[in-house]
Formats: C-alpha cells, sequence, structure tokens
C-alpha cells in the first residue's frame, strides 16, 4: 500500500484499552461498526459520535444511580436540560403551569418560544397548596414545572404532595433541582416525572464546565427525553463528560462542607443589625423549614439575605467593598459568591415585599470565619453609605 493508505490505517489499533480509575476520552464523530447489519442498527449500537461515547455514558450511568432512574439525558447547559424536558412533552395547545419563583432563563423561554409553538404558560405562587393549584388547573394542562426552593428567594413547595395529585389528573411533573442536586433532595423517589439540574453548579463544582440533566423512571418519558435529543441535535463534548463525571464523584464531600459553611454565615448574618432577615429554608424558624426537615437530607450553599432599606448606590457599595466574594450569577463552584437580586424580581407576577434589599450568597470552600470578617466589613460600608 501507498504512504498516504498506510498513514490512515496505522496507529488503529484493536488492543484493549487500560484499564483507569476514569472512562476513556473518546473524540470521534464518525462510530466504525463491526458489519453492514449494525450499520442501521441504532438500538444496539451507537451509531455517531454525537450519541455519546464512553465518558457520556459513564456519566449518564452514574447520574442514574444518583437520581434512583431508568434513564438520564445530557444537555450543553442547564438552560438546555429544562427547555429539553419541556420540549420532550408538551405539544400545540398545551398548557404548563410554572411556579413564579422559576429560574429567570426558564421563564424567558416559556413567555417567548413555547409561546410561539402554541403552548400556554401560567405562573402559580410557589406557596399555593396543592389542592388549589390543582382544582385551578385546566384539561390543557400538560405538565407542572417547579423550583424548590425557588429562584433567588427560595420558597419551598410540598413537590411530594403535587406530584401526587398531579398524577391522579394524569398530569407530568417536572422539576428543576439544582439546588439539590440529585444528593440531598432525589425527586424521583417523591414522585416527580421529571428529575432536572444544571450540572453546571455543584456537580461540576469548579465554575469551569456547563451541562444539564433530566432523568426519568418512566421508560415513555426517558425514550421521548432521549428522542428530543437526538431531534434536537444537542451534545456534549467528551472532555466535558469527562471532567463532569470528575466532579460528580466528590460532589458529596463538597456539598457537605460547602452546607455547614452556608448554615454557620447565614446563623451569624441573622445577628447583624444591617440584615432584617436570613432566607435559608434549613434555618430553624424559617417558614418553609418543616417542608425542607421533611424531604432534605442536607443543605447546600446558597442562600438569601435581606439588607435594612437603603438605596441601589448603598446595596453597590455593599458589594463593592467584599473582598472574598466574587460577584458573578452561576454558583455551585469552590469559591463564594454575592449578586442584588431585586433587578431580576421585577418580572415576577407575585411581588412580594421583602423589607430591604435581598442579597443572594453562594458559599464556597473558604473558611467561614473568613467570610463572616469580609461580610462584616461589607455591612460597615453599607451602614455607612445609608447613614
Amino acid at each position: 500500500m501507498a504512504d498516504e493508505t498506510r498513514l490512515i490505517r496505522a496507529g488503529n489499533s484493536s488492543k484493549a484499552l487500560a484499564k483507569t480509575v476514569g472512562p476513556p476520552i473518546q473524540k470521534g464523530s464518525t462510530v466504525l461498526l463491526p458489519d453492514a447489519a449494525a450499520l442501521y442498527d441504532d438500538e444496539t449500537y451507537v451509531t455517531y459520535g454525537r450519541q455519546g461515547l464512553a465518558a457520556h455514558e459513564a456519566l449518564r450511568e452514574a447520574l442514574a444511580v444518583l437520581e434512583g432512574a431508568v434513564g438520564v439525558a445530557l444537555y450543553p447547559s442547564g438552560l438546555g436540560a429544562l427547555t429539553g424536558a419541556l420540549l420532550a412533552v408538551l405539544e400545540t395547545g398545551d398548557e404548563v403551569l410554572v411556579s413564579d419563583t422559576i429560574y429567570k432563563p426558564t421563564r424567558r423561554f416559556c413567555d417567548h418560544m413555547l409561546k410561539r409553538f402554541g403552548v400556554k404558560a401560567s405562573y402559580f405562587d410557589p406557596r399555593t397548596a396543592p389542592e388549589t393549584l390543582l382544582a385551578k388547573a385546566s384539561d390543557r394542562v400538560r405538565v407542572i414545572l417547579m423550583e424548590s426552593p425557588g429562584s433567588l428567594s427560595f420558597e419551598m413547595q410540598d413537590v411530594a404532595h403535587v406530584a401526587a395529585l398531579a398524577r391522579d389528573r394524569g398530569i407530568l411533573t417536572a422539576l428543576d433541582n439544582t439546588w439539590g442536586a440529585g444528593l440531598i433532595y432525589k425527586p424521583l423517589d417523591h414522585g416527580v416525572d421529571l428529575s432536572i439540574q444544571a450540572l453546571t453548579k455543584y456537580v461540576g463544582g469548579h465554575s469551569d464546565v456547563f451541562m444539564g440533566s433530566v432523568a426519568a423512571r418512566d421508560p415513555g418519558l426517558v425514550r421521548a427525553l432521549n428522542e428530543g435529543v437526538v431531534q434536537m441535535g444537542w451534545s456534549v463534548s467528551p472532555e466535558d463528560a469527562y471532567v463532569m463525571l470528575r466532579g460528580l464523584r466528590t460532589l458529596p464531600v463538597r456539598m457537605a462542607r460547602q452546607g455547614e459553611s452556608g448554615l454557620a454565615v447565614a446563623r451569624w448574618l441573622a445577628a447583624q443589625p444591617e440584615v432584617v432577615s436570613v432566607i435559608h429554608p434549613a434555618l430553624p424558624g424559617a417558614p418553609d423549614h418543616a417542608l425542607w426537615a421533611r424531604d432534605y437530607t442536607g443543605a447546600c450553599g446558597l442562600f438569601a439575605f435581606v439588607l435594612t432599606p437603603g438605596p441601589v448606590k448603598a446595596v453597590e457599595a455593599f458589594l463593592d467593598a467584599l473582598t472574598l466574594f466574587g460577584l458573578g450569577f452561576s454558583w455551585g463552584g469552590f469559591e463564594s459568591l454575592a449578586i442584588h437580586c431585586d433587578p431580576q424580581l421585577k418580572t415576577r407576577k407575585i411581588r412580594r415585599d421583602y423589607g430591604g434589599p435581598l442579597i443572594r450568597l453562594h458559599i464556597g470552600l473558604e473558611d467561614p470565619q473568613d467570610l463572616m470578617a469580609d461580610l462584616r466589613n461589607a455591612l460597615s460600608v453599607y451602614a455607612e453609605a445609608i447613614a
């Protein structure tokens, strides 16, 4: 054979790969099949690299174990997982009931893209009693989409009760469980049909990779999710799947530490004179603490608190005075973060008066005493700004 031909074939050994603790990172769009009959046998073989190779399969299997699922679909982002779950089960003429405290980009998708496709999105107060919510649900409702605790303001829902009543009506339930990460809360065990999370956050854990997942126990829903992934052309890279699986291995250790540190900082904040209230469902006395205590096995490091009333410039002075907290929207990584929530709350149907500016914190892996000292300095700056 000519060099051109031999170079195409050289190095393509069929020798078995060495066994490592992580899966191999296979890079390939073309998948070579064993014979002609396999070319169109999608049930038995992976016929195209976009379907996922070794690292993807290992990640899906591990997430299925974590979630207690029959199958898991992967998406390029958490928002991709949320939109993918809805597109997999909704049709023109359907209605979806959405918690008013849902992740803002999900609301944007519901209000614009779903509306274009002839699907109506109706929003409800997350503290609506489950019986009241289902009583108001029209016959067009196909899905109830929840997020508990709610984005930014951390309202809890009785997810299990909603799921049970919805099942009796033939309505599917879906939950954005990014706060629980499939570890401290397991939606499928509580009757939810579609467990969704932004793996970008706690599973990845290092603020350097995007991905989302949807887990289900019903084989028909798993099939619908997988068909949606194929038909929409979604895929994640093998490197990202490997990194995400690596993050998953240390999720319990990181989340336990960040949950403990978060509670320590939350308790400390509750005693500061510049703080009106702390919104953390794991704190005894919180409005929804009983639901958290019933359903959750732990907490993560994400919560909010309310400053005493003051102008936006004072809030900005507080944030700018922080040195250990980064100012950023994503969370779940090893670093602590802070944002001002009020500008995002304007899109909600239900407006609540929290008694002052709402600040969201993500507590990372730093020493909580150092974080408290940083917050104490910033709170003093805030007090001076409003004096």
